[in-house]
């Protein structure tokens, strides 16, 4: 049996496409509206995908605060916050960070599958994305939440897991080494670059200058990896 899956990949960029500033650390990207948007995008998803890289620089991940949001979760019988998912080699975090006071179901998708402190349980990457996301969708997690860092979202992309883009465009010029997808990224399929690659499904502006756009992956365009 084929688990279908959903990853929409939401995160705050620049114009000129970075995620930090040129001098590294923890990024603030992104205002009131912004945050709306990904309060919105939590809602929706089952569960967030979220590397270990991100996880050490904010040593917290993203909570759903909205009233409305959480009553919508609650009423649908759905858990308050999805479940979290870091993706990591090496599974070892300190204890004390705020994360782990989070009240969310927190899970590892590591190379060798075992859990660590501070996790419900660990689970096994598989061989490709495309095992690995239909594995969680087996256990009810098929809307998939991608917020980074940036060799996470290389590895989906080369894959072609990627199902929707969430990005907000922050009216700022960063520079600076730290794209959302790396500069010496080389293995993404020739696809993604295909003119009618990406639809349109919306734009809206969210205050302070700020735009959000979703695009959708044209699956009627067979990859170079063999998905369509």
């Amino acid at each position: 049996m084929t688990h279908q899956t959903t990853v929409r990949l939401v995160l705050a960029v620049s114009l000129d496409g970075r995620l930090a500033y040129a001098q590294g650390g923890a990024s603030h990207l992104g205002g009131s509206g912004d945050r709306r948007a990904l309060e919105e995008a939590l809602a929706w998803s089952d569960a967030v995908l979220i590397g270990a890289g991100t996880v050490r620089a904010h040593r917290s991940s993203c909570l759903i605060h909205a009233r409305d949001l959480l009553e919508q979760r609650q009423s649908t019988g759905r858990p308050q916050q999805p479940a979290l998912f870091v993706v990591a080699r090496d599974v070892e975090f300190p204890q004390h960070w705020p994360l782990f006071q989070q009240p969310l179901a927190r899970y590892l998708l590591s190379p060798g599958g075992g859990g660590a402190e501070g996790f419900l349980e660990g689970f096994p990457l598989a061989a490709s994305w495309a095992q690995s996301l239909a594995s969680l969708a087996a256990h009810g997690w098929s809307r998939v939440v991608l917020l980074g860092g940036a060799r996470l979202c290389e590895s989906m992309l080369a894959d072609d897991a990627v199902d929707e883009l969430q990005l907000t465009l922050c009216p700022r010029v960063l520079g600076g080494p730290f794209g959302w997808v790396p500069a010496n990224a080389q293995a993404l399929p020739e696809t993604l670059a295909a003119a009618d690659a990406w639809l349109l499904e919306h734009s809206r502006p969210l205050g302070g200058n700020e735009l959000l756009v979703r695009y959708r992956r044209n699956r009627s365009i067979k990859s170079s990896n063999g998905r369509s």
